[in-house]
């Protein structure tokens, strides 16, 4: 995963570029496939991915979407009812991994302990 600054490319918003491969077990061998994302700034938004896109190699097919960001209109604790945010423009899912966890403390009144997970992982290798 890899991307323009915002900065670099004169925006409000980084630009993502995410490439998987063969490698991944997501396509044929020496065949790609990229996801170019950003947040909408303009009424153009295919036109603001070109600065990723230029990033790729020639492109075979490309499909163009999209998707309001929705976010909670609560934080749940009233009614026990936890939601997550929609997925953004990032394509390492970190804002997606934070809001879990957050979500997390939200229910449990605790903060998430990682150590806990390496722990169990070791019993369940055993």
């Amino acid at each position: 995963s890899s991307g323009i600054n915002a900065e670099y490319g004169g925006r409000k918003s980084d630009i993502y570029v995410l490439c998987v491969s063969f490698a991944h077990n997501i396509a044929p061998d020496n065949w790609y496939v990229a996801l170019v994302s950003t947040t909408v700034e303009t009424s153009n938004p295919e036109a603001e991915l070109e600065p990723g896109m230029r990033l790729l190699g020639p492109i075979v097919e490309k499909f163009v979407s999209v998707s309001d960001l929705m976010v909670p209109s609560d934080d749940g604790k009233d009614d026990n009812i936890f939601i997550s945010s929609s997925f953004d423009a990032t394509t390492h899912f970190e804002t997606t991994c934070e809001d879990i966890i957050k979500i997390y403390e939200k229910i449990t009144g605790e903060p998430f302990d990682f150590a806990t997970l390496d722990s169990k992982l070791e019993e369940f290798k055993n």
